[in-house]
């Protein structure tokens, strides 16, 4: 048991550095997993988009382009606004996103909503069911790359003596906490968070099927928790309202906004899939865009859903079918036989005029 003991770290140690050295090729570990986070995150959403039917990895890789610059853009623009006074001195500093600081708030904002209206607008993607394609995904892609946090030794908690504390380095600690060696590593509790959002987002996706956009304010909602937490353990320098943090005041804003339209959807129609062999191209619909589906059934077969539409079988419903035997006794009679009916009375008239000793006139 004493050798166990041993072996098992004190506390999670600090990175040795935060740039990677691959020959003459230098990377900067926190633009890394960020990278990382952003890669795997378009490959789920693309994976997402062709098993809903609505869209294709190329899709993906579009929306992306354009979603991801906005987010990015976004997420430093917030670190910017919330943090003015690391660069109010220092402008310069504004544009060195390798050092750190990207406000996820932010970049949510701003990335969802450029994603969506290059996604809808550009790719024709169905805006419902296009938003609950990527909600899995943001949380898988932030669960990355907050490891990022890891690499810069920045935006940990408190002092602790846990078992997974985090060191960090005498030059990264904040003022009053020079003595401290271990810190709360909030940036791994936030991507743990992140992870477990991400897996119960995708099982109540399969299990539920919620109507366009509500499994997005389902990931608002639980990202808004986690990070009120989160946020409570930090201690680097920030803006406090009331007594809180102001990322703490978004993340209510986020907890409330999300419950706030989940409410107010807890009625809306469910997405409807529509497979190919049974309705034209077929793919996901927006339980509100299309008024003829919401009169069609959804069957469940235990295979692929099939969509049958009142309106379009209401002529075959008021067909009578004929069985095939009866159909022969219902038909006329042909040209044929009656020629034959109209010779078999002449041949009569025939006979009859030949026992009184008449016949018919050359």
């Amino acid at each position: 048991m004493t050798v166990l003991i041993t072996l098992v770290p004190a506390d999670i140690p600090s990175p040795s550095s935060g740039t990677w050295t691959i020959g003459p090729l230098s990377l900067n570990a926190y633009g890394l997993m960020i990278a990382l986070g952003v890669i795997v995150g378009v490959w789920l959403f693309g994976r997402r988009l062709e098993a809903k039917g609505i869209g294709t990895r190329d899709d993906a890789n579009s929306i992306a382009i354009w979603g991801v610059l906005a987010g990015v853009i976004g997420a430093r623009l917030y670190h910017v606004i919330t943090d003015w006074e690391r660069f109010e001195d220092d402008l310069g500093a504004v544009f060195a996103i390798w050092e750190g600081g990207l406000g996820i708030p932010g970049g949510m904002l701003a990335g969802i909503l450029v994603g969506a209206y290059v996604g809808h607008v550009r790719r024709g993607i169905p805006l419902g069911p296009g938003l609950n394609a990527v909600a899995p995904a943001l949380p898988l892609a932030q669960a990355i790359g907050r490891w990022g946090n890891y690499f810069n030794q920045e935006l940990f908690g408190g002092p602790t003596d846990l078992p997974w504390a985090l060191e960090i380095d005498p030059a990264n600690r904040p003022a009053g906490f020079e003595s401290d060696e271990t810190f709360h590593p909030t940036f791994l509790y936030e991507s743990l968070c992140n992870l477990a959002l991400f897996g119960i987002l995708l099982w109540i996706d399969k299990r539920f099927n919620p109507a366009g956009g509500r499994l997005l304010a389902m990931y608002v909602f639980g990202y808004g928790v986690i990070r009120f937490f989160v946020e409570g353990l930090r201690i680097d320098p920030a803006d406090e309202l009331g007594g809180l943090r102001w990322n703490q005041w978004v993340a209510l804003a986020c907890v409330v906004g999300g419950g706030l339209y989940l409410v107010a959807t807890r009625d809306k129609p469910k997405d409807i899939l529509i497979p190919a062999s049974a309705a034209g191209p077929g793919g996901a619909v927006d339980g509100d865009q299309d008024a003829e589906l919401t009169e069609g059934e959804v069957v469940d077969d235990g295979a692929e859903p099939v969509v049958f539409d009142d309106l379009r079988d209401a002529e075959i419903e008021e067909a009578e079918l004929v069985d095939d035997d009866s159909m022969w006794d219902a038909r006329p009679a042909d040209d044929d036989d009656d020629d034959d009916a109209e010779d078999a009375d002449a041949d009569q008239v025939d006979e009859a005029a030949a026992e009184r000793g008449e016949g018919r006139n050359p």
